[in-house]
């Protein structure tokens, strides 16, 4: 029973290791990855406040942004993608039934590139 009993906590250990090794180098591959974490943090608070005009209206604005003649800055950009990851989250937490989609909605939000933006802007040109 002992033994039952080590090898699943080393199992457990074993995984969550790797685990957070994984997150650790998906971190290292994003460049932008520390300002996206500040700006997280930044809004986090507020956003979790939005109600769903709130979010609507930045949402809007973030499109209607997306297509004037001059580009968002990286900060613009990353301010837009990451309060809609946070409001992807909250309704994770409100609706528990969408938990799942709305953590792979908010990591999609997250992992959007400014490089890629500006690529896209670039060869619509």
């Amino acid at each position: 029973m002992t033994k039952i009993i080590q090898i699943l906590l080393i199992s457990i250990f074993i995984f969550c290791t790797s685990a957070t090794t994984f997150a650790q180098e998906k971190k290292n591959n994003d460049p932008d990855i520390t300002t996206k974490e500040i700006l997280y943090a930044k809004y986090k608070k507020e956003v979790l406040a939005y109600d769903k005009n709130d979010f609507d209206k930045l949402f809007f604005e973030f499109f209607s942004k997306q297509g004037q003649e001059i580009a968002l800055t990286k900060e613009e950009f990353y301010t837009y993608t990451i309060k809609i990851a946070i409001y992807s989250e909250k309704l994770g937490m409100l609706y528990k039934s969408q938990k799942e989609e709305s953590q792979k909605t908010k990591q999609e939000w997250f992992d959007k590139m400014y490089q890629d933006y500006l690529n896209e802007r670039n060869s619509q040109k």
